[in-house]
Order: C-alpha cells, then structure tokens, then sequence
C-alpha cells in the first residue's frame, strides 16, 4: 500500500506563514485514481475535463467544487498524516544570517518527521511515492538515500523501503496530495473557507504534528 507525498509552502521568500507537507494512503490506489478522473470529467469546467493535472490551486476552479472535491476524497477512504511548520519556527540549525538555509536538508527532516507518524507499519514494504522537487544541497537520489537511511532504523529487520519520485501530471494519487496540501493550508493561513476544508478532512487525517513546536495532536 503505498504512501502518496506532497507539499505546499515555500522554505524561502514565502508570503506565507506555514509549510505543509501531508502524506496518505488508500487500500485501492487504482479505484482512488480512477474515481478523481471520473470527478474530474463530470464536475470540473469543461476546460478542465481532460487536463492531465489540476491543483487545488487552479484559478479556474472556485471554493464551492473545491469544498465538494475535497469531501470525495474523503468518501474514498484515505488515511491522512501530515506535519505543519510555522516558517517563523525554523530553527537556527538552518538560518544563516537571519536567512533560512540547507533547505534540502531541513526539507528531508520535515518529509521524514511526517513518514515517521504512519509508523509502526502494518505491511511488509514502506513505498513513497513523491512528486519531482528540487531539493537544493543534494540531488533527488541523495534525497532518496538519505531518507531511507532516516527510515530503517524505525522499521521491521529487512523492511524494503522504496521511494518513487513520478512526474505528477501522470499520477492523479499525486495530484490529491496536493488537494490535501491545498485544503490544509487554507486552514493554517486563516484563508477563506478554511474551516470548512478542515472540518470536511477531519474523518481522514490520522495523525498531525506541528514540527519545531510542542503543539502536537492525534486522533
């Protein structure tokens, strides 16, 4: 059962205040797929009904299909873990100067921190599956490597730890977990509609942390 990644926020010259990087998994990753392309051609604008990718962010759309899209994935049966970071938080480890740092290493902390809430796994392989992100100090496959030495100390003897980066125009499971990002981030910024996108995911999301703050919760 493999674990969908994504991530919304930027580490550097943002106007935002958070950084969310949220995960989750589907018991039918296939029928989850099919099921949002099936939405997308019956509920999007018509300019959207065979896009290979739509955001949560797209201008086109407006809160109201966004509201229901996010409640569909819900009624699909994900599972949802996520981790939240005010940039404010960001510890000097990673400041220079004032100026945030090492971005690719504090990047791996926060995906790590966030694979680490599924655990202790009930399968026998852990697979991510990401999209492509510049991950600046370290190329994508010492980004991979690094995080799989993070991850198998915390799992069963001979665990088979893949991590799969995949073009996200060709994964609708990719593309939900940046409607999740996308719903979270209305929440924590105190954008329009956010409570309602909170309230919609609330039967998901099984576990959430705030990284870099004593303010952590489980469901």
């Amino acid at each position: 059962m493999p674990t969908y990644l994504d991530e919304t926020g930027n580490l550097l010259n943002s106007s935002e205040r958070y950084f969310i990087v949220a995960t989750f998994t589907s018991n039918e990753p296939s029928k989850l797929a099919k099921a949002f392309r099936k939405w997308q051609k019956n509920k999007f604008p018509k300019q959207l009904k065979n896009k290979a990718e739509v955001k949560f962010n797209n201008p086109t759309l407006d809160d109201t299909i966004r509201l229901k899209t996010i409640q569909h994935f819900v009624e699909q049966g994900i599972h949802i873990f996520y981790s939240y970071l005010a940039i404010k938080n960001i510890p000097v480890t990673y400041r220079r100067k004032n100026k945030v740092h090492d971005t690719g290493k504090l990047y791996l902390e926060i995906v790590a921190s966030t694979l680490d809430l599924q655990l202790p796994l009930t399968t026998n392989e852990f697979r991510v599956i990401r999209d492509q992100r510049t991950t600046k100090g370290m190329s994508n496959t010492e980004f991979n490597e690094a995080l799989k030495i993070r991850l198998l100390p915390k799992l069963p003897a001979k665990t088979p730890v893949h991590i799969d980066i995949v073009d996200s125009t060709a994964s609708p499971q990719v593309q939900i977990a940046d409607w999740i990002c996308g719903a979270l981030a209305r929440y924590y910024e105190k954008k329009r509609s956010g409570e309602k996108f909170f309230e919609l995911l609330k039967p998901a999301l099984l576990k959430g942390e705030e990284l870099f703050a004593a303010k952590n919760w489980e469901k």
